[in-house]
């Protein structure tokens, strides 16, 4: 009876052993391949520009001053220089408006340093700076002296600039 419990404990692990084994994960055979692929981006030089309008409002006998802001945004280390057009009279140093019911002209000049500064014109006074990736502003002074204020006959004047960034 000894004999026959240990025949049956024997059968017992090895049905155990080979249940363990056939629950066992199977390695499989597998297979791999790779490739590459490349990863480019070109980065150009980019500027962009705005401008506020500068109104001198009415213009006592005294004459006015005002500003108007140029925003500049460069790609970072990108040089570049901005230039103002002469406007309606073409000529950066005698820049005029032109009155809206006559033909009468009031002159003008637009500076970039201060009121009193050196004319900001396409070539002579166009202004240099460097991109940083954010917006820079640029501030445009203009003057109408006394001179010109008593000179200019009653009307509404206007004249229209254009701001040419150069990168």
């Amino acid at each position: 009876m000894k004999h026959l419990f240990s025949v049956k404990l024997a059968m017992s692990a090895a049905l155990l052993g080979f249940l363990a084994l056939g629950l066992a994960p199977v390695a499989s055979a597998s297979n791999t391949t790779t490739t590459t692929f490349n990863v480019t981006a070109t980065v150009a030089n980019i500027c962009s520009v705005t401008a506020t309008n500068l109104a001198f409002g009415t213009v006592p006998a005294t004459g006015a001053q005002n500003t108007s802001t140029i925003t500049v945004t460069c790609t970072p280390g990108d040089a570049y220089s901005v230039a103002l057009s002469a406007g309606d009279s073409g000529v950066e140093n005698g820049r005029f408006m032109k009155g809206v019911t006559s033909s009468n002209h009031l002159s003008y000049a637009l500076t970039e340093t201060s009121y009193t500064g050196a004319n900001w014109g396409t070539t002579a006074g166009a202004v240099a700076g460097t991109g940083n990736g954010a917006a820079q502003p640029l501030n445009v002074y203009g003057t109408i002296t006394a001179a010109q204020a008593l000179a200019a006959p009653v009307d509404t004047y206007n004249d229209t600039i254009t701001v040419t960034v150069t990168y």
